[in-house]
């Protein structure tokens, strides 16, 4: 049996990364001091900046990143796996990454991810996202094998891509990460069912840590970070979007028992799709 407690830290990041950086870090601390071994923070915890040129004018490699490197000390300080959900990252060929960071407890990088899918989409009252225009989308997903667990690694948008998490937990995740800045408006509509449904049809843990809030950048973040059991059931929801801390135990054989109850990983079967067209005439009749 795997039992570990996770954390997961909801923010409201600004635009100065070296505050953002202090809030990390003090909310890590909290949570480890908890009892928490893995603490995840959300989609774009060093800096939350819309417009671009700001954006560019703070970017920093990884080698030189504020929060990637206050995560990796803490991680060795207090012996936690750290997982920087994402912050904005300058890439060596002059593009943007949107990437995560997984630091063991010694305080090694042990793998990035950079989100795959990009939010390019028009939602309505005129809310207009596009972050291909900043960003260079990942082209490979990951599979974090630890001790307690084995992780997969996603960023927000990548939730509405079951196929993402179907693939990870074909590799043998048993938690599916969630690190996020959903909108306002997708969140209403969409934050609960989603996450639910990920870990129902995957068998898996998930833990979904969310920014929340009115952001100095004028943007607006539904918050609700969650821990899903493999089930589907909410073990624990911050049910607000201000900062704050949302612990819960996770045990991995849970999710060998909710397999074994619906085994729909092993009992998926490869088809072809193929497409039948009604007959011009069949279609005036049932007109």
């Amino acid at each position: 049996m795997s039992v570990f407690k996770a954390a997961a830290i909801q923010m409201r990041t600004g635009m100065d990364p070296v505050a953002n950086a202090q809030t990390f870090e003090a909310m890590v601390r909290e949570a480890a001091g908890q009892g928490a071994t893995y603490i995840q923070s959300p989609e774009m915890t060093g800096a939350l900046v819309r417009d671009r040129a700001r954006l560019r004018a703070i970017l920093k490699d990884e080698s030189e990143d504020v929060i990637a490197a206050i995560a990796g000390r803490l991680a060795e300080e207090l012996g936690v796996t750290i997982h920087v959900g994402s912050t904005a990252i300058a890439r060596p060929d002059g593009k943007v990454a949107n990437r995560g960071f997984l630091f063991g407890p010694d305080g090694a990088l042990v793998t990035t991810y950079d989100k795959i899918h990009m939010f390019d989409v028009d939602l309505d009252n005129g809310e207009s996202w596009r972050e291909s225009n900043t960003y260079e989308p990942g082209v490979c997903t990951i599979v974090a094998d630890f001790p307690f667990a084995k992780l997969g690694m996603s960023v927000c948008y990548d939730l509405r891509f079951p196929q993402l998490f179907r693939a990870q937990a074909m590799a043998g995740a048993e938690v599916l990460t969630v690190p996020a800045a959903f909108t306002r408006q997708t969140g209403e509509a969409h934050w609960h069912v989603l996450l639910r449904a990920r870990a129902i049809e995957n068998g898996t843990w998930i833990v979904a840590a969310a920014q929340g809030g009115k952001h100095e950048d004028g943007r607006e973040t539904y918050g609700h970070s969650m821990i899903i059991d493999p089930w589907g059931g909410i073990v624990a929801e911050l049910e607000h979007d201000e900062p704050g801390l949302l612990l819960a135990e996770i045990d991995t054989d849970a999710v060998a028992a909710a397999r074994r109850k619906i085994p729909n990983l092993k009992n998926a079967r490869e088809f072809s799709v193929r497409g039948v067209g009604i007959p011009v005439a069949a279609r005036r009749d049932a007109s």
